[in-house]
């Protein structure tokens, strides 16, 4: 039998080191377990950033990828098939939109959407031809494709990589005057995330949001929100914008759309906005494809029953209560989030992130760093309770609780 230990080498040597994984080789998985090559199970608290809301193997995203396999996974989209008008009707509704346009990967998504904002700035807006302006968030993380770290603030996605993509203005997240001083006649579209995932899980002030939204209505400019993780029901609503009551004018979504069985985005948004577009001027070979569209759908019926977000809700008030406990032993210096996600900043004197996360492997359960002292807690939203507190109690002890 190979070793997890000859297994992790072989990555090593033959895979480009743009990661830096915890040593866990996994064999197989169910809801919110994994068990690696040499048996030992763990408790999955990361969820695969957000893809794997649902949890891993999920029985009706598994039988309806199973389906779909014995009858046709790929057309491209030269023809049509017979789960793209739903999936695409179905998805427009849940965000209560009217035109979708289907890609692959999140970053693929916020490419298309930053290409989508300034054809209508060019179209529909007036803007002079090469003059659109994008406005950005400090903190953000939107991929790491060349245009999407152009407009990064983390040296590590940016350094030796240039020269950088034009046409981006990046403010202050959560600074609503800012953002005003930012908005000009060029502008045509504000980014954000609505809650900032890689940054260490960080919840805009309250307003906010609506802020943006009333400011970009008055400029005419469109709102686009990055929901990649922070959407489909991971914070106890379909959409985090719903916490404001925002509605933008563009969604930018992936993760959990695949069901953590394929790669599914989309950008989501009016006919007036995705009609700019004509045959030819963007597309994807696998955007939309058949295999894809029938777990995504499967992904869409799921949530419009509303269990998940109200599992994340419960769940998530439950774990931030539990977190919050942890503040008053002086082992963590704060903690953010909202539903079942949170962003936890560990005390120096206990370690740093990755040492917590190290801590915790030992004991079974799996969540991960960032930006150094930061660990990122986004369980299945199917994991149960009994599990959860197994796995804050280990976070606990792991901290020195």
């Amino acid at each position: 039998m190979t070793t997890a230990e000859d297994l992790i080498a072989a990555a090593d040597a033959h895979c480009a080191p743009t990661y830096d994984p915890l040593p866990v080789v996994v064999a197989t998985a169910e809801g919110a377990w994994l068990t690696d090559v040499g048996g030992r199970r763990y408790l999955d608290l990361l969820a695969g950033y957000s893809a794997l809301n649902f949890g891993h193997g999920n029985r009706r995203l598994v039988e309806a990828a199973k389906a779909q396999l014995e009858r046709v996974t790929l057309t491209s989209r030269a023809v049509h098939h017979d789960r793209f008008a739903a999936f695409c009707t179905e998805l427009a509704e849940l965000c209560g939109m009217e035109m979708v346009l289907p890609v692959n990967t999140g970053v693929e998504a916020v490419e298309s959407a930053v290409k989508t904002a300034r054809k209508w700035g060019y179209r529909v807006k007036g803007v002079p031809a090469e003059k659109a302006r994008i406005v950005v968030a400090g903190g953000n993380f939107h991929g790491r494709t060349t245009t999407v770290i152009s407009f990064s603030t983390d040296p590590e996605a940016r350094a030796d990589f240039g020269p950088y993509t034009p046409g981006f203005q990046i403010v202050p997240y959560g600074d609503l005057e800012a953002m005003r001083s930012a908005l000009t006649e060029n502008t045509v579209a504000v980014l954000l995330e609505p809650i900032q995932g890689e940054s260490g899980v960080i919840v805009p002030p309250a307003g906010y949001l609506a802020g943006v939204r009333e400011l970009t209505r008055e400029r005419n400019v469109l709102f686009v929100a990055d929901e990649i993780q922070s959407g489909l029901g991971r914070t106890g609503r379909t959409f985090a914008c719903e916490h404001e009551g925002v509605v933008p004018d563009m969604y930018v979504l992936g993760k959990a759309l695949g069901g953590g069985i394929v790669p599914v985005s989309a950008v989501v948004s009016s006919a007036q906005v995705l009609g700019v577009f004509r045959p030819g001027e963007h597309g994807s070979t696998f955007g939309g494809n058949p295999l894809a569209c029938a777990v995504a759908l499967e992904v869409i019926a799921m949530l419009r029953t509303g269990e998940y977000q109200a599992q994340a809700a419960e769940l998530g008030e439950r774990m931030h209560r539990e977190l919050g406990t942890l503040l008053a032993t002086g082992a963590v210096t704060a903690v953010r989030g909202r539903g079942l996600w949170a962003g936890v900043d560990v005390h120096p004197s206990h370690g740093t992130g990755r040492q917590v996360a190290q801590r915790l492997m030992d004991r079974g359960v799996l969540v991960k760093e960032t930006h150094g002292s930061t660990i990122r807690i986004a369980p299945p939203l199917v994991i149960r309770e009994e599990d959860l507190d197994r796995g804050l109690a280990q976070l606990s002890a792991a901290l020195g609780g």
